[in-house]
Parts: C-alpha cells; sequence; structure tokens
C-alpha cells in the first residue's frame, strides 16, 4: 500500500519562505504535496523599499511573480490571507479556507513596532510593504506637485523616525532626489528638508564609529539633518514630539516617515503559540518547542542563539531558508539530519543613495562607490539564487541603469 504524500505548507513567500519553497522544488524528488501560500501574488525585496517609496525602483520591476519562478508540477501556489494558526489541529486558516499540513513553515513576516506611542499609527507612513512603499511615493509626488498652490513650507519637511538602515537609507535616497524634483516643480531648493530623529547617540548603531562618522558626514552633506539621543514622545498631525537632555522638542513635518523598530506577525501573536511580540522561539533546527512539526523563518523567528548584530535581515532570513529546505527533504526521505542552524554573517551594507554607500563586507569596513556596488551585488545575488541571470538582467541593480 502507497504512503500518503506529506504535506509541508509554508506561510508566507519572503526570504524565507520562498527559499524554503524553491530549495524543496529544486533538490526533493519524491511526491510530497508542497503548497506556498501569500496573500500577494509576488514577491518583493524589502530591501529596496526606500527606492520604491522615492520612486527611484518602479514598482513594475519591484514585483517578482511566484507563478514565474515556481514549478506547479512540484510546489503550489495559493494566493490567500492567512489569518489562523490552528497548531493542535494541524491547520491554517485563511479567507479562501482551511489548509491541513504535516510540517508547516512560518514565515510571515514583521510588521512595524509602535511601542504604544501615541500617533504613530494614525500620523505616519511605512515602509512595511511594496503597497506601504507606493502610497509614501504618492504622497512626497502629490506634496512637491501641489507646493505650486499650498506654499506651505511644512508639505515638503519630512521627518524619518528610526535611524537604523531603513531611515537612514530612505533619507538619503530621498535626499539625492530633491534636487531633482526642486528643478521639476519648479522650488526652491532651500524649502524642503529631511530630519532624522533617533534614540541611539550615533545613526547606525550596528556600525562601529568610523562608518558611522562616514555615513553622517554623507548625509549632512546632503542636507539631512539629524537629531540623535533624541526619544519620540508623540506624534501629532504634522509634527514629532521629541525629549531630548530633558527639553521637549517639536519637530515640524507634513510626511512623517515611521521605521523605529519592527516585530514578528500579528497572526503570529494573537496564536496559541507561545512567542513574543509575534515572533517564536526556535531550537537550533529552527523548530517550535511546543510544537516540532512547526519550523519558523524570517522575522518571525527568534533565534536564542543569535546575537544582537544579527537582528531581522534578509541575509538571515535568505540562509535560514535553505537551511530548513535541506532539513525538510531529509524529513520527507526518512534521513536522519543532524545539521544545525549556522548563520554565516557576511556582512552589511547601508545604502546612501544609488552612488554611495558604507558597510562592512567580510569584517572589512567598505565606503562610496564600493559600498554601493557591494550592495547592488547583494541585491543582484539575491535575484540570482531564484531566478538566474535572466531574473538579474530583468530585475538587477546596476551603477549606470536605472531603475525604472
Amino acid at each position: 500500500m502507497e504512503q500518503e504524500a506529506k504535506r509541508i505548507l509554508i506561510i508566507g513567500g519572503g526570504y524565507g519562505g520562498l527559499k524554503v519553497a524553491l530549495g524543496l522544488q529544486r533538490k526533493y524528488q519524491g511526491n510530497a504535496k508542497i503548497t506556498l501560500i501569500s496573500k500577494h501574488d509576488y514577491h518583493y525585496q524589502t530591501t529596496l523599499l526606500h527606492k520604491v517609496a522615492i520612486g527611484t525602483l518602479s514598482a513594475r520591476k519591484a514585483r517578482i511573480y511566484y507563478r514565474k519562478i515556481l514549478n506547479p508540477q512540484k510546489v503550489q501556489f495559493i494566493k490567500d490571507k492567512i489569518t489562523n494558526l490552528c497548531p493542535q489541529e494541524n491547520k491554517v486558516i485563511g479567507n479562501g479556507g482551511e489548509y491541513f499540513y504535516d510540517y508547516l513553515v512560518i514565515g510571515l513576516g514583521f510588521k512595524p513596532d509602535n511601542f504604544g506611542i501615541l500617533g504613530v499609527d494614525k500620523y505616519t507612513y511605512k515602509l512595511s510593504s511594496l503597497n506601504a512603499a507606493l502610497k509614501l511615493t504618492k504622497n512626497i509626488e502629490d506634496k512637491f506637485k501641489e507646493f505650486v498652490h499650498t506654499k506651505n513650507p511644512k508639505d515638503l519637511q519630512v521627518i524619518v523616525c528610526g535611524t537604523g538602515f531603513t531611515g537612514i537609507e530612505f533619507a538619503a535616497e530621498l535626499a539625492t532626489q530633491l534636487e531633482e524634483l526642486c528643478l521639476i516643480c519648479g522650488i526652491d531648493r532651500e524649502i524642503p528638508k529631511v530630519t532624522c530623529i533617533g534614540r541611539s547617540k550615533h545613526i547606525l548603531p550596528v556600525f562601529n564609529e568610523s562608518l558611522v562618522q562616514t555615513a553622517e558626514s554623507k548625509l549632512k552633506a546632503l542636507g539631512v539633518e539629524i537629531l540623535s539621543g533624541a526619544t519620540i514622545k508623540e506624534i501629532q498631525e504634522g509634527k514629532v514630539l521629541v525629549e531630548k537632555e530633558g527639553q521637549i522638542q517639536e519637530v515640524y513635518g507634513n510626511t512623517i516617515i515611521w521605521s523605529a523598530g519592527v516585530k514578528g506577525s500579528d497572526i503570529v501573536e494573537k496564536s496559541e503559540i507561545p512567542n513574543k511580540k509575534g515572533r517564536i522561539q526556535v531550537n537550533s533546527q529552527l523548530q517550535c518547542k511546543e510544537f516540532p512539526n512547526i519550523y519558523v523563518v524570517g522575522d518571525c523567528a527568534m533565534v536564542v542563539s543569535k546575537d544582537a548584530i544579527h537582528a531581522p535581515t534578509a541575509q538571515l532570513s535568505a540562509q535560514m531558508g535553505d537551511y530548513l529546505a535541506e532539513l525538510l527533504c531529509a524529513k520527507l526521505e526518512n534521513q536522519t539530519f543532524e545539521n544545525q542552524f549556522y548563520f554565516n554573517h557576511r556582512g552589511t551594507v547601508c545604502s546612501i543613495g544609488h552612488t554611495d554607500g558604507v558597510g562592512i563586507v567580510y569584517h572589512k569596513n567598505v565606503k562610496g562607490e564600493m559600498a554601493a556596488f557591494m550592495k547592488n551585488t547583494i541585491e543582484n545575488k539575491w535575484l540570482y539564487s531564484i531566478g538566474g541571470m535572466d531574473m538579474v538582467l530583468k530585475k538587477g541593480q546596476f551603477r549606470y541603469r536605472t531603475s525604472n
């Protein structure tokens, strides 16, 4: 009697979930039923959302459609929004129905964390998804186009809350485009203003002092104001209230971006799986302790041995996905698999516009055009891993090519 095919369900098509699906598609030759569920038809690189938000990367180019890279003979793709996890019954519930599994991979990504600060949800834009980035693009375009009528300088004042990677890359990308925006719209370049607010003493706290100073001087040269060591107390319409050195200050601007931190998925957070802010503690094989047939990748996973510098990143998620594809392949073939997940931290680069940046690559500091080149290489390497050279040529980031 033939054994019933095992069901592997992957929920979330980000860096981790997609890598699990593609890894199984490539490696596994058996008859398991492998399904990837995502609320979108497409994958996008979250590390490039700041470009989408400024309009230097088009939505068309940012979207990578699952059905173009998944083989339906091996991996079924279902577009659905997951609403509930039912680990006791080995199923998840979506708007389109119930999905049962033998093994579940949770890769539902992140949500912005408002840390309970008043006004964050009501008055700020977030770079949390492609659609959120496109809303921000439209807002910036509209504010510049309408300035000829509104004549309100606050419409051209942008406040970025958070001085980690997302906030700094967005601020820098915007600053590099201001001259052209002002020229097109007939605006005095002195009017637009970009202000970054951060709690830390310096921007980009994961970097060493040398890189931080280089990044700060590059941003200041672009006209970006940096308010460090400031605690955001409240967001109001058109302004941010901050406390710095015991004094309350008001920073004005009619476009406010929130990039001060993220948490795991709210679907995980409200589930019966033990978690902390939507993130599940996993063992050295990325396995949920309470439900051993559940594995977790990306922002939803909390790897206990991971040190603070390896906070959730695309690089970490992708490596988790590759690892889980191997583990699940072994499980499906009834082979023992004793390898533990190990994160090989190859480096991190923060872009400061398309042709500049700072970072660490294989423990060496990189700056300027070399950093920008490495950033593009990292993005293109991801594209190559999911769609080969054809994908790189269609969707890749290159020094002298427009991203639209």
